[in-house]
This record gives structure tokens, sequence and C-alpha cells, in this order.
């Protein structure tokens, strides 16, 4: 496997992670319990294309990747700060969250414009679809708890 895929893949496995950080966070600072728990599946899902990844990475010879990256710490650092400083609102919370999603967002559709084995492709397609999926239901939140305010 080319030194390319591994890395490719390795950036997604550490903003996987990041992901279940920042979303295991949400979770721990959201007052609403229906919030909660969504944020601790979109952790759970995160943690899981994590695994997933670091599998495959390994599975093709490379070495999977195991952390976040700086900025994803530097992310969940602003998360906390904001919700402190907000005083700690939902709706502060989920405009972080999708401030992340949207770094998702845009790391999965740049994966995607690499060469990429097919069954490698078909893997980064699928979790990509459930990175739109949730940042799509993260933002329509946002915007329910901005048209409640």
């Amino acid at each position: 496997m080319s030194d390319k895929v591994t890395k490719v893949l390795n950036d997604l496995v550490e903003t996987s992670v990041n992901g279940e950080k920042g979303f295991k966070a949400a979770a721990d600072d959201a007052k609403n319990p229906e919030l909660k728990m969504l944020f601790q599946r979109r952790a759970q899902d995160c943690g899981a294309g994590a695994a997933e990844l670091q599998a495959l990475v390994a599975n093709l010879g490379g070495k999977p990747e195991t952390g976040g990256t700086v900025g994803g710490a530097v992310h969940r650092g602003w998360l906390n700060l904001k919700s402190a400083v907000a005083g700690r609102t939902d709706q502060a919370i989920l405009e972080e969250c999708e401030r992340g999603e949207d770094v998702a967002k845009k790391q999965y559709a740049d994966a995607l414009q690499e060469r990429l084995p097919d069954e490698v492709r078909q893997i980064v397609q699928r979790q990509y679809q459930g990175v739109l999926r949730n940042h799509d239901q993260i933002r329509d939140l946002r915007n329910h708890y901005q048209a409640r305010a």
C-alpha cells in the first residue's frame, strides 16, 4: 500500500478521534438529556469510525494513528472555553459541534479527491455519508435552538 493512502486514512483516523472527543465533551456540557444522548451516540459513532479506519490501515500493512490532532485539541479547548463564557448553553455547544462537523466534512471530501483503492474508497465514502448526516442533524438542531431563542 502506498504511503499516500496510509496518510489519507490516518488523517481520517485523527479526524474521527477528534470528533469522538469533541462529542464526549459536548455530552458532558449539554443540559438537555436528549442532546446528551445524541452527543454520546455521535461520540460512539466517531470512535467506531476511527477503529474501522485503524483496522483498515493495519490490514493494508500501515501503522495506524491512535490519537487526535493538535488542532482537534485546540478545537475541544475552544469548545470548553466557549461553553464556559456562553453560560454553557446547548445552543453554543451545538454551534461548536457544527463547526467541528464542518472540519470533518472537509477532511472526508479532501480524502475522496485522492486516488484510493476501490475497497478503501467505499469505506471512506460510507463514512463520509455518516459525517454529512451528523452535520445536517446538528445544523438542524442548532437552527431549532436559534429559532426558540
